[in-house]
């Protein structure tokens, strides 16, 4: 089942626009990664999931049903900028963003309490919260958007201005959420935490969905048939024993093994690089190797950008 489904969104601000005619869909309980360059139109989309904005024409489909304004009590979104009244306390800011969401104020105290604690934050309830570290207010502002348990979470570059540790902590967060069956969306331009986490992406580029679907299929889509072997002979002439159908695209010497990235024709398999090399060593370690995200991220935004220039 779709959770989210938005059908032709198209939205104009003056002379520019911002989503043209833009259709995804996001299956209940998973992570799905919103990517795009700067200015690409997914913080507009996000706005209009939030009911903040509204789109000129098109429909967003939640759980099925149109989407309504009762329905953003199911929603947690933590937006890039950052807001917090800095002058009150920290403790006292999040019981008053949690009971705006819903929550009874015990029910509130209660959980409030548990997290503070989690994110090693519970010494700071009274203190206000400008005498926080950003660190320490993104923490506060993470905690009090998924406090109320929401169905589903809209993450726009939660991993912003986190230290390794830090980041590490939100991410088994944002894992274990999954794990309970909540809906995550994922905004970001970090491709390593998309790889780690993300079921499933869009890719947004100049107002129009130009990539969506699930990150294994979409890496298949485009993978370039190359090869990793690493051999434990040091200076196998590998390319004088393979040729024609095979290109020697790196080498690297590692401690005890050589390594080396190997293209096959799009006719071969990958048995056929494995009967020419085995006559000659020892193979240690073989692996196909499929693009990075973020490799497909640029190669698809630069193509876009490409034929869209020509087009004008």
């Amino acid at each position: 089942m779709n959770i989210i489904e938005v059908q032709d969104i198209t939205k104009r601000f003056s002379n520019h626009v911002a989503l043209d005619n833009v259709s995804l869909s996001v299956k209940e309980g998973v992570i799905f990664g919103l990517l795009g360059p700067n200015g690409a139109g997914k913080t507009t989309l996000i706005r209009i999931l939030n009911q903040i904005t509204f789109p000129d024409s098109g429909t967003v489909l939640f759980k099925g049903q149109p989407i309504k304004a009762e329905d953003v009590r199911q929603i947690g979104y933590l937006p890039e900028e950052r807001g917090l009244y800095k002058k009150m306390k920290a403790g006292e800011q999040a019981m008053y963003l949690a009971q705006l969401k819903g929550l009874d104020r015990k029910t509130a105290y209660e959980r409030l309490r548990v997290k503070f604690k989690q994110y090693d934050i519970l010494d700071w309830w009274n203190r206000p919260v400008e005498e926080l570290s950003k660190g320490m207010q993104q923490k506060l502002q993470f905690i009090t958007t998924i406090l109320h348990r929401p169905s589903f979470l809209i993450l726009d570059e939660p991993f912003s201005g986190f230290d390794p540790i830090n980041a590490n902590l939100l991410k088994e967060e944002i894992l274990k959420l999954k794990q309970e069956g909540t809906t995550i969306i994922l905004s970001t331009h970090n491709m390593a935490s998309v790889e780690e986490i993300c079921d499933e992406i869009a890719l947004i580029n100049q107002s129009q969905k130009i990539l969506e679907g699930n990150i294994y299929d979409i890496k298949m889509q485009f993978k370039k048939n190359i090869y990793s072997i690493e051999v434990q002979e040091e200076n196998l002439a590998l390319n004088s024993l393979i040729k024609n159908n095979f290109e020697l695209l790196e080498q690297r010497t590692l401690s005890h093994s050589t390594q080396y990235d190997i293209r096959i024709a799009a006719d071969l398999q990958a048995n056929d690089l494995l009967g020419a090399v085995m006559p000659f060593a020892n193979i240690t370690a073989f692996r196909e190797v499929l693009p990075s995200m973020n490799e497909i991220f640029i190669e698809q935004v630069e193509t876009f950008n490409k034929e869209h220039r020509h087009e004008k």
